[in-house]
């Protein structure tokens, strides 16, 4: 299948885009957060004076640098510094604890890292292990011994005589974006200049954005939905991006009413949130006309009605962004999540790659029309990266379906995966975390059905003998070694785990038994771990 084609219409690197928006709207206002608002020409001055600090930390072109940030006016501006200098933003997610939070850092070989005084405290735990890092920069705090602070970097003057402005190319790096591993820890995208730029223009395309559009998103800047698909939209369009602090179901409605946005992004588990709280005469009380995010529930129709806003379904990853939108010219076909656009193809292949029929489930698979267009590996891990282009395709390893008039209906995943409230967990992460316990013999982790629309992570546990841990103990250990969404919620203690006669752990026979009668819920309290 190809989809349609789209003429793009924009400047080679996100650092130009930026400069040419600054000289043609300098009053218009570009970024709204409960902290303030900042127009184009005044967040263009901004990250000149940022870049200038930078450089004058050692920071030069294809370098790498780590951020450890919450949503947060300095997330954007040292974002888009950075693209100046042509150096790359690794922006690692504030959750992650532990043994996950140093592979993900010395992953991409930071010698620099920006951290928020909030997020010292886990940073410092793992400071000993991490392999490059030679200086911090704090945001909203003392500075850190041979470290400095974020004010120290504004305070550099930006001379153009010395500060370097290169022409960055199309194809050079701008973002490595975690994407959480099938097999393995997490793997770190490597997202092109055009990349960012072409995806935000075809989300323009594929949800007919408006230049009077502001793009509302509460989720981390760290996630391609804030940075990639909120914040560069709105830097094409010459639009606002309203980026929340984070996800509050009290405040949400409040928080777009506040930022005057109309168009907002929304998660299986957080609409779901929405859906539930009681009617109120404020429920149409907002500027929104518009919500797009995965998946739609079956109350869609009933959702609008209440809200008086639209919801549009779309298909998207990490490491190749939206492809596939919910065409808005034609009638809603529910569970669908729309038609491929762009200068993509794609096709669905079974296990030995040939395409399957109309109507029969089959491997997403991904092939860009133009350079540049999807991520060009995955950094640091050659193999994954050959593993995941092969046969000339991009493998998503997601499950999808299309009907006789073209459209695709995501099936589920082939990754070891499980997706809870819009974040994508490694079951193989879980389970290395987990087996560090030395009471802890075996684990395998599954997805089970969340009345949330999306999963929750179930840990089934095999122990050692002799062991005195129990399952509450258990999700203390998770809660100070990984990042607080991939806790489990439930724990099931066995006595063995199911396995093939070649040893592999037979998941689909737990997740057949799913939530049993001796399974620990954490959201149960005072129930027996044993």
């Amino acid at each position: 299948m190809s989809s349609s084609p789209i003429c793009f219409n924009f400047a080679d690197s996100l650092a130009a885009e930026l400069r040419r928006a600054a000289a043609e709207v300098p009053d218009k206002p570009f970024l709204r957060m409960t902290s303030g608002e900042w127009c184009y020409g005044e967040f263009n001055a901004l990250t000149d004076r940022v870049a200038a600090g930078l450089h004058a930390q050692g920071v030069r072109r294809g370098d790498n640098v780590s951020l450890m940030l919450p949503n947060c006016i300095e997330f954007a501006v040292v974002w888009f510094a950075l693209a100046k200098l042509g150096a790359v933003t690794a922006p690692v997610n504030t959750s992650f604890r532990g043994t996950v939070l140093t592979h993900a850092i010395n992953l991409v070989d930071s010698q620099l890292m920006v951290v928020h005084a909030t997020l010292l405290e886990p940073l410092q735990e793992v400071r000993g292990h991490l392999t490059s890092v030679e200086q911090m920069v704090v945001v909203g705090g003392d500075p850190l011994e041979q470290g400095l602070s974020y004010d120290a970097l504004l305070a550099v003057a930006p001379d153009p005589a010395t500060l370097p402005q290169p022409e960055v190319g199309f194809a050079e790096l701008c973002l490595l974006l975690y994407t959480s591993g099938t097999t393995g820890r997490s793997k770190a995208a490597m997202i092109s200049h055009r990349f960012v730029l072409a995806q935000a223009h075809i989300t323009i395309q594929g949800l007919g954005l408006r230049p009077d559009d502001v793009l509302y998103c509460p989720y981390p800047m760290f996630h391609l939905d804030a940075a990639v698909m909120t914040i560069a939209p709105a830097l094409l369009l010459r639009g606002v991006a309203a980026i929340g602090e984070k996800f509050s179901v009290s405040r949400y409605w409040q928080e777009m009413r506040t930022f005057k946005a109309t168009v907002f992004d929304f998660m299986g588990a957080t609409i779901t949130m929405l859906w539930k709280q009681p009617p109120s005469a404020d429920d149409r009380n907002h500027c929104a006309r518009l919500g797009w995010g995965v998946p739609l529930p079956a109350w869609t129709p009933e959702f609008e009605a209440r809200f008086g806003c639209r919801l549009v379904e779309l298909y998207g990853l990490t490491e190749a962004g939206a492809m596939i939108f919910t065409p808005q010219n034609e009638p809603r076909r529910l569970g669908a999540c729309g038609k491929p656009i762009g200068p993509f193809e794609v096709s669905l292949l079974d296990e030995d790659g040939f395409e399957v029929p109309v109507g029969q489930p089959g491997e997403l698979v991904i092939r860009p029309q133009a350079p540049s267009l999807i991520m060009q590996g995955y950094y640091g891990m050659p193999q994954a990266t050959l593993e995941a282009f092969r046969n000339l395709w991009f493998h998503t390893g997601d499950v999808l379906r299309r009907d006789a008039d073209g459209f695709l209906y995501f099936v589920g995943r082939r990754k070891d995966m499980v997706r809870r409230r819009g974040e994508n967990i490694s079951a193989a992460e879980v389970e290395m975390v987990i087996e560090t316990h030395p009471q802890v013999l075996a684990c395998a982790v599954i997805g089970v059905p969340s009345d949330m629309t999306e999963e929750e992570v179930m840990a089934c546990v095999v122990l050692r003998p002799g062991a005195t841990l129990d399952a509450p103990g258990l999700a203390d250990y998770c809660a100070t070694n990984m990042a607080r969404f991939m806790v489990p919620r439930y724990v099931r203690l066995l006595e063995q785990l199911p396995k093939t006669p070649t040893d592999k752990v037979e998941k689909f026979r737990l997740q057949q038994d799913g939530v049993t009668a001796d399974t620990w819920d954490r959201e149960k309290p005072g129930q027996p771990g044993r």
